[in-house]
């Protein structure tokens, strides 16, 4: 007798500033279960582990600050396959920004410490079922799932259509941060199922997790 594949419960969270905070959708099997707007951290984080009892998170936002000053190696990678990407500074620089630009950034790496105290930061594609968390792209992953034709003008439909393809889609996602924060957990659905990843970049400074494209998995 055949055994029924387990649904994994994940989330994936689109980041913001103080003022507009977190989305957050969760899937199960796939498929819309709930979602969340909050600016708090340790809400979300216990949101994501109580409530949810979420296998995976995934995190559009730095998991890691630049180490040099640099560009980090992940953002490099996507860079070198034409995959436009915000670039990541030290966490000094993101601190002391006259304009508080990378205040998302900031509240990324605050969300990051609040759920690796129970979703341990992936160094490696997620295997089995550890609770574990990763960084993420929203145009990275539509880039690979739509063979390299993801295009900033069209995110919206683009991103929408993938949700539909995969069984992601509610209507309650109404604005790309919904959408971003569904795709986020789209990707982590894919993580939990078992399909292979592409990983960018190295663990010093955080990678950057997203599912491989269909040729890579030969789904083409």
């Amino acid at each position: 007798m055949t055994r029924p594949k387990k649904k994994h419960r994940v989330v994936g969270i689109d980041v913001g500033g103080s003022r507009k905070g977190f989305h957050a959708v969760a899937l199960e099997g796939g498929v819309f279960l709930a979602r969340r707007q909050t600016c708090g951290v340790d809400d979300l984080a216990g949101w994501c582990r109580d409530e949810i009892g979420a296998a995976i998170v995934a995190v559009d936002a730095p998991c890691r600050w630049s180490t040099d000053g640099c560009v980090r190696p992940a953002e490099r990678e996507l860079l070198a396959h034409d995959i436009r990407c915000f670039l990541t500074p030290s966490r000094r620089v993101a601190v002391q920004h006259p304009k508080n630009y990378y205040e998302w950034m900031l509240r990324g790496a605050d969300l990051f410490r609040a759920l690796e105290k129970t979703h341990p930061l992936c160094r490696e594609a997620p295997t089995g079922d550890l609770a574990c968390c990763f960084e993420t792209f929203p145009h990275a992953i539509t880039w690979h799932l739509w063979g390299g034709n993801a295009a900033a003008t069209k995110k919206k439909a683009q991103r929408l259509a993938l949700l539909r393809r995969h069984g992601g889609y509610a209507a309650c996602l109404v604005n790309i941060d919904w959408i971003d924060a569904a795709l986020c957990a789209l990707a982590a659905t894919m993580a939990a199922s078992g399909r292979p990843l592409r990983l960018y970049g190295e663990e010093s400074t955080g990678y950057i997790l997203v599912p491989a494209s269909p040729e890579e998995v030969g789904l083409a």
